[in-house]
């Protein structure tokens, strides 16, 4: 249960984690291919590290190990990964059919810029303009097949087989910060710093995992070869707070900016597991910190493949709102980003051994 130490000091955002932030955004990392990510990932874990290992699938893991006879060993997970494109075929010099990697609309996809490739060769997701249609093709739902990717010349670097990005630029807007893949370059931006700031009393495994995005594939190795007592995924959840057009308030998913750090009740792949869930809400409210509850939708993290590794693992996510999911762009507030660093903060330095021992 929690200790309630209220003397504790709680973390703040600086200007070091929103420009980590931003060069996490900036780097290239589309599911089966997050090299970029995991590069900056061993630079800033891999030094402070008791141990520091990249499985065969691609996850970073890295320890740090309890100073305290008694601790608990924590998994918390971060999927390095995001949403991208693969080209598959050249139809003509510099134009490229391709396919989305990930969930992607395509109403989003067209006229967007993107990087091409390791050397992020620029180019756009072309379609035909407004001047070439009948008010009849206007009519139509664009779909994947209509778009192509334009490099604007032939580059015999660029290949079939290559992912392409969202060439989004990362910035600050007041109290918000927008960028490309936030989803989840945000808890992989958290859970550095907390690795960096361990507490004490527990074993911290962080993984940085891989194929979220595509089937939480990399989750359910890392959960099944390490076996902590418990696990917190952390990640980036659609905010539905947005005005609708006949003037009703939107439900679905319900979270919104500004009001704090979303924890899971359960989604469509988990039931999170009522004691954690109960002990961050406890947590929060004991530092006033503030939290939402984000609504029971679909959707699911990588506690979908965590919670029933082994004998089961009892699981929570976390997540921190964010506006326009996995679109070119999304928007996403400080103060949430902040908050949710502090409630994991202070739950892990009140955390021991009788919270699992209650019956859930």
């Amino acid at each position: 249960m929690m200790k309630n130490d209220k003397q504790l000091s709680l973390p703040v955002l600086t200007q070091t984690d929103i420009d980590l932030l931003a060069e996490l955004s900036h780097a290239c990392s589309v599911s089966g291919d997050e090299r970029e990510v995991r590069k900056i990932v061993r630079r800033e874990i891999q030094p402070i590290a008791d141990s520091f290992e990249v499985d065969a699938l691609g996850n970073a893991i890295a320890v740090r190990k309890a100073k305290t006879a008694e601790f608990t060993r924590v998994l918390i997970s971060a999927h390095m990964d995001e949403i991208g494109f693969m080209l598959v075929n050249e139809e003509d010099p510099g134009i490229f059919r391709f396919k989305s990697v990930g969930g992607i609309d395509p109403r989003q996809m067209a006229g967007k810029a993107v990087w091409v490739g390791p050397d992020h060769v620029p180019g756009v997701i072309g379609a035909c303009p407004i001047h070439l249609t009948t008010p009849e093709d206007r009519k139509k739902t664009i779909k994947e097949s209509d778009l192509r990717i334009d490099i604007g010349a032939e580059n015999k670097a660029v290949k079939p087989g290559m992912f392409a990005y969202y060439a989004t630029k990362f910035s600050e807007m007041g109290s918000s910060v927008c960028g490309k893949a936030l989803d989840n370059r945000f808890g992989v931006c958290i859970l550095i710093r907390l690795f960096k700031e361990c507490p004490d009393n527990v074993e911290l495994i962080a993984a940085f995992t891989v194929q979220e995005e595509v089937g939480i594939r990399g989750a359910s190795v890392v959960a099944w070869d390490r076996k902590p007592d418990l696990a917190i995924v952390i990640d980036s959840t659609p905010a539905m707070d947005l005005p609708r057009w006949d003037g009703e308030e939107s439900f679905i998913y319900k979270s919104k900016l500004g009001e704090g750090p979303a924890i899971y009740t359960h989604d469509g792949r988990t039931l999170s597991d009522p004691r954690i869930i109960n002990y961050l809400i406890d947590t929060a409210e004991a530092y006033g910190i503030p939290f939402q509850r984000r609504q029971p939708m679909p959707g699911g993290t990588d506690a979908g493949a965590i919670h029933l590794t082994q004998e089961g693992i009892p699981t929570v996510s976390m997540s921190v709102p964010g506006r326009y999911a996995h679109s070119a762009a999304a928007i996403a507030r400080k103060s949430d980003w902040e908050a949710q660093i502090q409630l994991l903060y202070a739950a892990l330095a009140n955390l021991d051994k009788t919270l699992l021992a209650q019956p859930r």
